[in-house]
């Protein structure tokens, strides 16, 4: 997983609250178990005209105008800004699959459903909360000025305007480490492979019996 410490991106600002894991990636999308792939159907009943099924052409699907992603100001766009209780609905990993795969790095909202937010961290997308307000003047900004990007500083933890305003959010220190490193759980597993090696070599000797009986 890519480690993440800072970026810079241009900002797409979805004014929708209680964004659930279905209108993120609809349910037909989730019978592979890969972790690509799921981009072009990220928002699909938002995003296209038609109804959207596994291993149709998107590129000749017709495209939603009004939908922001089909905008050219928006298209590129790394970060989301997103309104209260973002990612509820159930708990499938396929939601930040989808926003990874599409491009997505930081989405920045007033609230998150738990299990969403630690799905992301586990996917290397950074969750921002920030105040109800501030989000709200975020979306004014953004829909004001064209090419509108903010500068996202992970480990000052700071977000910072075209203005040149930082905004400090709070992240969990585990989360930090997971994302500063380009961990996933295997990998926060394998930073502790010498102990884990250690303690199988004694226990190898302390219960040989066990290990003679696997062959």
């Amino acid at each position: 997983m890519e480690p993440f410490t800072r970026m810079r991106g241009l900002v797409a600002p979805l004014d929708r609250a209680n964004v659930d894991t279905d209108a993120i990636i609809p349910k037909q999308f989730l019978k592979s178990i890969e972790r690509t792939g799921f981009g072009v159907n990220l928002f699909d009943e938002w995003r296209y005209l038609d109804e959207g099924e596994p291993g149709k052409d998107n590129s000749a699907r017709p495209e939603n105008p009004d939908f922001l992603l089909n905008q050219d100001r928006y298209r590129g766009a790394t970060v989301l800004l997103a309104r209260e209780n973002f990612g509820c609905g159930s708990s499938r990993e396929h939601a930040p699959w989808a926003l990874a795969d599409y491009g997505f790095r930081v989405i920045i909202a007033p609230s998150f459903a738990d299990i969403f937010a630690n799905n992301c961290t586990k996917n290397g997308i950074l969750t921002i909360t920030l105040e109800a307000d501030t989000v709200d003047r975020l979306f004014k900004e953004v829909e004001a000025q064209p090419g509108y990007e903010l500068d996202v500083d992970l480990e000052a933890q700071t977000v910072t305007t075209p203005s040149g305003e930082r905004v400090p959010f709070e992240v969990d220190e585990h989360k930090k480490h997971m994302l500063l490193n380009g961990l996933d759980e295997i990998g926060l597993t394998l930073e502790r492979d010498a102990a884990i090696a250690a303690f199988e070599a004694e226990y190898r000797k302390r219960a040989p019996w066990v290990f003679e009986a696997q062959g």
